[in-house]
């Protein structure tokens, strides 16, 4: 019909201008601000699982709260003022979650281009996983906020007898414990080569501070890479054997970093290493860069 756009190119100008608008809110510098607050809380919540390691690794505390970030967002809101506390955090983070999702409406488009497939695919891929990981520790806190209870290595136990319990669950299992493993290797390999430096605007960084900032970054994406792969192991283990008591999360892994011989010294370099990340993570909430191509 004379004068009407065909109804593919009237869809394709909605979805333009949805994404458009989308991306206004997305890069709005009130949703960066926000964001900063979400990197802050994930810096706080680095340092207190390596002071929870720490505390494992030297006994010091035997009633602390789990090392891993349901035990940290728990002891942050028992802190004083710590109810205000997880409500900022958990906006914060929600925030970020939001702002980090923002990236894919720059690169969806690549999907349209054979050329370009592959790598905005796997860019947006990237986006979403860490939006979805700042989304559920959002959730996390404001659970917490509410009053409400977590907790991961219990849930983490449970959720891995249902799955042993159906056909090929012990498949299933050890193919998740096998992707934690890759999860734990890739941060490995990033601390190793350096790119999540890309995280950070270094034209807006004094240059003095980019060797500190990258040298606390690799000590700390390697030392969360052990971590994350000894859990990967224990997951695999439980699915070899059955025996839901290994799969505790990141707790367990801390737990079981530090019962091996001189683990005592391997847990406290761990513990150490999830500070030294928190400092990166501090970094980035002052000169943040979520474009994961630059």
């Amino acid at each position: 019909m004379t004068g009407t756009a065909p109804p593919l190119r009237r869809v394709l100008s909605t979805v333009l201008r949805a994404v458009r608008h989308a991306r206004e809110v997305t890069d709005h510098p009130w949703l960066e601000r926000l964001a900063r607050i979400g990197l802050i809380a994930y810096a706080l919540m680095h340092f207190t699982i390596g002071w929870l390691a720490f505390t494992v690794a030297w006994r010091i505390n035997p009633d602390a709260a789990d090392a891993d970030q349901a035990g940290a967002l728990r002891t942050l809101g028992s802190s004083p003022g710590g109810l205000v506390l997880l409500w900022v955090l958990g906006l914060g983070l929600l925030s970020l979650a939001v702002w980090q999702a923002g990236e894919v409406l720059r690169w969806w488009t690549g999907l349209l281009d054979p050329e370009h497939r592959a790598k905005a695919a796997f860019v947006c891929a990237k986006c979403l996983a860490k939006a979805g990981v700042y989304g559920f520790f959002a959730v996390l806190a404001l659970v917490f906020a509410v009053g409400a209870e977590y907790d991961a290595a219990e849930n983490t136990q449970d959720l891995t007898d249902d799955v042993l319990g159906v056909p090929l669950g012990n498949w299933l299992v050890g193919a998740v414990g096998l992707v934690v493993i890759g999860v734990g290797g890739y941060l490995v390999l990033r601390g190793i080569t350096g790119g999540f430096m890309k995280d950070v605007d270094l034209d807006a960084a004094p240059d003095r501070y980019e060797p500190t900032i990258e040298g606390l970054g690799r000590v700390g994406y390697v030392a969360k890479g052990v971590a994350f792969g000894v859990a990967g192991g224990l997951v695999v283990f439980a699915a070899v054997t059955s025996d839901v008591s290994t799969a505790t999360g990141l707790d367990g892994a801390i737990n079981a970093i530090g019962s091996v011989p001189t683990g005592q010294w391997l847990l406290t370099a761990v513990a150490l290493g999830f500070a030294a990340f928190g400092v990166y993570a501090l970094a980035r909430a002052r000169y943040p860069d979520r474009d994961p191509s630059s």
